[in-house]
């Protein structure tokens, strides 16, 4: 199958003032490789455009899911988990096919240590606070490790054809556990608000525990002495799949409410 490739490279540079004064350029190698669009995958995209295989020529960290919607996607330290729809976890195959995903080679930027948070909106207003320093126009990979003694996660049943939207199929095939006093790590994408139109802008979180047992779409939490790490993230990169069905779908729609109901907002 022939695949489109857009590619959109966001030439930034990084000024750093030596101890001269004078004003030094350092190359910028970071990427983010996405997968088609959140708004079609909202509108029942849900077969595979790329193999786990091939995805992680692109990426170790990142987010995602599955053809058919089969389980939340956590990529950590290389591997391609998915939390499946009971919230257990499972290495996912690298036959297995992506509809949706967002990748990184992560390479930390900026490190903070004792990290509390009461609620998944606390994690993210402290999460806003850095990015609003270090630049909200750019893209965002984190990585939150620590202690959380609650954290509510949900995944999904797989869906199968023909496909429902999104906002639809959770409505009765979305699954919820709580987790206490366990340890874990939050992989969180964060895309700017000019990305409305590819994907959700803010941030999207996805935890995995620390024994790989369990995991899912995070919707809330509590956090405690966690260690928080971001890779700064310049340059954009993506496949769409050329096919009918994705093709013949009206990718202009408003789907910002949606969007909000499937995120949990």
């Amino acid at each position: 199958m022939k695949k489109n490739i857009l590619k959109l490279s966001l030439a930034v540079f990084i000024l750093g003032l030596s101890c001269v004064c004078a004003w030094s350029i350092e190359p910028v190698s970071d990427k983010l490789f996405q997968v088609a669009l959140l708004q079609s995958l909202m509108q029942g995209e849900y077969d595979g455009v790329i193999t786990v295989g091939e995805l992680k020529n692109y990426g170790d960290t990142g987010i995602g899911t599955f053809k058919g919607v089969n389980g939340e996607m956590i990529v950590l330290d290389g591997i391609v988990y998915r939390a499946i729809w009971d919230g257990s976890v499972e290495i996912a195959p690298d036959s297995e096919t992506v509809p949706f995903s967002n990748v990184t080679f992560f390479d930390a930027d900026i490190k903070a240590e004792h990290v509390n948070a009461e609620s998944s909106s606390e994690l993210k207003s402290i999460l806003n606070s850095i990015v609003r320093k270090h630049g909200r126009n750019q893209f965002y990979m984190a990585k939150v490790t620590g202690l959380f003694p609650s954290i509510l996660v949900r995944s999904e049943l797989e869906q199968k054809e023909p496909y429902k939207p999104l906002n639809d199929a959770l409505k009765t095939d979305q699954r919820e556990f709580t987790y206490s006093d366990i340890k874990g790590t939050i992989v969180a994408l964060y895309c700017p608000d000019y990305m409305d139109g590819l994907n959700s802008a803010g941030w999207h979180l996805h935890f995995i525990s620390e024994d790989k047992q369990k995991g899912g779409h995070v919707l809330d939490l509590k956090v405690q002495d966690s260690v928080l790490e971001l890779d700064i993230i310049s340059e954009f990169a993506m496949i769409v799949p050329n096919r009918d069905s994705f093709n013949n779908k009206s990718l202009e729609k408003d789907l910002k409410k949606e969007i909000e109901q499937v995120e949990g907002k």
